[in-house]
């Protein structure tokens, strides 16, 4: 499974701007500063974020960026793909006739890190900024609470809890 530099690094910037953020923009470089990124690394994602509709930026003294929407709206899963477009958990090309394989078949875990990849995007995808930004995740952790997802249903088998 590859989760880039740029998909954690992103998330980590909205994170940030959700905490710190309120009604003001904030600017890369109180960003970069407060969780040690490149501020030329930030500039490349918050352009990416931008074209994506999750940042606005405001120009001009005191200019910055800010939620394009509310951090309720915005799942983990669309920042990680604004910020590098797919997560991949298999070495195939993405076309469904090729594999990994050097003579393009499948190799014999292949479903299995293809489910993977399932079970984490929808794990992103139900988590949001704003649960992030408040900390919900930590605390369901830290009170032994458990998180269970009905990811993966087989036919004749029972979901799979995942948390």
């Amino acid at each position: 499974m590859r989760l880039s530099t740029k998909g954690r690094y992103a998330v980590t910037a909205m994170v940030d701007i959700s905490r710190h953020g309120g009604d003001r923009p904030i600017s890369l470089g109180a960003i970069a500063a407060r969780q040690e990124i490149s501020l030329s690394y930030l500039e490349q994602l918050f352009a990416k974020l931008g074209r994506h509709g999750l940042v606005r930026s405001v120009r001009g003294p005191g200019g910055g960026f800010h939620l394009a929407k509310p951090a309720a709206e915005i799942m983990i899963a669309d920042i990680v793909r604004a910020a590098e477009e797919e997560i991949k958990t298999t070495n195939c090309s993405g076309d469904p006739s090729n594999g990994c394989k050097q003579d393009h078949s499948r190799c014999l875990t292949h479903d299995l890190w293809e489910e993977l990849g399932g079970v984490i995007q929808n794990y992103l995808a139900s988590v949001s900024l704003a649960m992030v930004a408040d900390g919900q995740l930590q605390s369901a952790h830290a009170c032994g609470a458990k998180r269970e997802f009905d990811f993966i249903t087989q036919p004749g088998v029972a979901a799979v809890a995942h948390g």
